[in-house]
């Protein structure tokens, strides 16, 4: 397993919409482990491939609260509700902003195997999974903030 690179907002690269995963092997699964480690080395919940600079349509997710999850090619099938919350990214460092977002969302994806599943999620869970989503299509959570607010190093709240 390794540590890779986050990318960061200033990079290209995040502007780019991932491709659709068509292989499921070995190198795959080594790259799931390299994502997780990243994102827990990174404090994250959440992790798209482009945040590391694969165009895959992919994304790992660990909401301490009991679901991790493997996203491989996700869709969006069902939204409803919407809850305004603060976001914060590991692409995005020492921000956070107001988002709106659904409150439950249905998604259909595929396992680090190959097999179609689906998820219906609230709360939290629904946040991380449309947040990592949107990613894949080259857009950042800064795209669609009310309101930016720096985080101070010190004390870890915002100015």
């Amino acid at each position: 397993m390794a540590i890779l690179k986050i990318r960061t907002d200033e990079d290209p690269i995040l502007r780019k919409k991932s491709r659709e995963v068509d292989t499921f092997d070995d190198n795959l699964k080594q790259l799931i482990d390299d994502m997780y480690e990243t994102m827990y080395d990174a404090e994250g919940v959440g992790l798209a491939a482009v945040q590391i600079g694969k165009l895959k349509r992919m994304l790992v997710i660990d909401d301490y609260e009991g679901s991790k999850l493997v996203m491989i090619n996700p869709k969006r099938i069902e939204e409803s509700g919407d809850v305004e919350a603060l976001e914060g990214c590991l692409s995005v460092p020492e921000r956070v902003g107001k988002v709106k977002r659904f409150e439950t969302v249905k998604v259909e994806y595929q396992t680090a195997d190959g097999e179609e599943t689906a998820i219906e999620a609230e709360g939290f869970l629904a946040r991380i999974i449309q947040h990592e989503m949107d990613h894949l299509d080259g857009i950042l959570y800064t795209d669609l903030a009310e309101e930016m607010f720096d985080i101070n190093k010190e004390t870890g709240e915002g100015e």
